[in-house]
């Protein structure tokens, strides 16, 4: 019997999958709060002795992780044009399962420059002007940084006619520098395949150690990726499908966790409105955005940010002061619900979070009058026929009604512009696989797919 062990080295718990391959299947599950304070190796080595003695298996033909621990892959992205260049260096960190930080565009000042030195940053990806255009801003850039004296890789993504000119001045300050193409090299169009690998070699080779994940490396075969990636990569092939074995076409993934609210798309967005034009960037099929602000612990106190007085004042009516339960779960990220109040309140969050992220994460629709009739401009993706909207994380997993708070993504009268799905089913990841498919696609891709279209069920 062939066994696979994968490991998801999260923030705040180490997740231990164990799969047999002839089974197809997943045969037990562990997990142990993420040591990363003191060492890796204790939490995984006590999630992993839970799951031996469920299992009574001592030994695995391959162990693969993947990770977020400390933080995660932070990273800033720097641009010509906030509506172009630097949001096309933000997709590029998303797609690569970093999550961006620092954003800064046009000319970078001294100040900012400090600020990504002593931001406890991992990794900085600079792009700036399409091939043959805008070479002053991004050569400027690039002597601020080295300037800084930054010690962190930067990736450069810009204008490929500088790239000699960037080579020296990486030179010049000895700068950790990597050179890659252009994540636009034409106008609106997206190469984001090139800069995506490089930041994962960086992540494997520099990150790991970085983050004392590196310590577990003598136990297991090897950390592959971040877990995001993971996740996006695992997203990708439920959807697509491999080989015989058919996907399940366009989905969305709702990702509820302490610290973030992820949101993973993996659907084509074009328009579907009649007479309808694209506007901006064109959209990656398959697309991932993390709100740092919208959280279930640690980021609570994010969602009331969110939130108008006159919203808050309405469920202060109702005996809920939101504020104070936000503060509470942020000063406590390891607290369960204990009481149906408890669980209310954390239904209530999850909601917001899953409505919130999705606005940020779904484009919309702009009408215009012409004196020839009526335009319609989409700005991002229209997901209103994705066919499945498929959740994970705690207050799903815990949630006798997981489909009311999934159904804060759809088509909603308020926001008649925003290009939601209107009738697609629900399903729950009840068992947190997809990161552990994601690393199991690496190798076996046909056995990823028939497991996650096993385990994930529709609710």
């Amino acid at each position: 019997m062939t066994n696979y062990l994968l490991v998801d080295i999260g923030s705040t718990y180490t997740k231990l999958t164990a799969v047999n391959l002839e089974l197809t299947d997943v045969i037990a599950t562990a997990q142990h709060p993420t040591t990363v304070d003191a060492d890796v190796r204790i939490g995984y080595e006590k999630a992993l002795a839970l799951l031996k003695e469920k299992t009574g298996i001592d030994s695995f033909k391959k162990i693969y992780a993947c990770s977020s621990a400390a933080g995660g892959l932070k990273m800033a992205a720097i641009g010509l044009v906030e509506e172009l260049t630097v949001e096309a260096a933000k997709r590029v960190c998303l797609g690569a399962g970093g999550r961006v930080d620092l954003v800064y565009s046009h000319r970078i000042t001294k100040r900012e420059a400090l600020k990504i030195k002593n931001g406890n940053i991992d990794i900085v990806l600079l792009a700036g002007g399409t091939d043959g255009g805008n070479s002053e801003v991004v050569l400027h850039n690039a002597r601020v940084l080295g300037e800084a004296g930054l010690k962190i890789p930067i990736v450069y993504a810009g204008n490929k006619c500088c790239q000699d000119e960037i080579a020296d001045i990486f030179k010049e300050y000895s700068l950790n520098g990597w050179i890659c193409d252009n994540v636009m090299p034409r106008l609106n169009k997206l190469r984001i395949e090139s800069a995506r690998d490089v930041i994962k070699n960086i992540f494997l080779n520099n990150i790991v150690a970085a983050k004392g994940i590196k310590k577990i490396e003598a136990e297991i075969d090897g950390v592959l990726l971040p877990t995001p990636g993971a996740v996006l990569r695992a997203a990708e092939l439920l959807s697509k499908g491999y080989l015989h074995e058919s996907g399940l076409g366009e989905i969305v993934l709702l990702d509820i966790g302490g610290a973030t609210t992820d949101v993973y798309s993996i659907a084509s967005g074009h328009p579907k409105t009649p007479n309808a034009f694209q506007r901006g960037l064109e959209e990656p099929f398959a697309k991932r955005t993390v709100e740092g602000d919208l959280g279930m612990r640690i980021s609570a106190p994010g969602i009331i940010h969110n939130l108008c007085k006159e919203v808050l004042f309405e469920y202060a009516e109702k005996g809920i002061d939101l504020e104070k339960e936000a503060l509470l779960r942020s000063q406590n990220p390891g607290m369960v619900p204990k009481t149906e109040r408890e669980a209310e309140i954390d239904r209530l969050l999850g909601s917001l979070c899953a409505d919130i992220a999705f606005s940020r994460h779904v484009g919309f629709m702009e009408t215009i009058y012409t004196p020839l009739g009526v335009v319609y401009y989409q700005s991002g993706k229209d997901l209103s026929e994705v066919r499945y909207v498929i959740g994970t994380g705690g207050v799903l997993i815990s949630e006798d009604n997981p489909k009311a708070i999934l159904s804060q993504v759809l088509a909603r009268m308020d926001k008649p512009q925003e290009l939601r799905p209107k009738d697609p089913e629900f399903m729950l990841d009840r068992s947190y696989i997809f990161s552990a498919m994601g690393l199991l696609s690496l190798e076996h891709p046909e056995i990823a797919i028939r497991i996650l279209k096993k385990r994930i069920k529709k609710i």
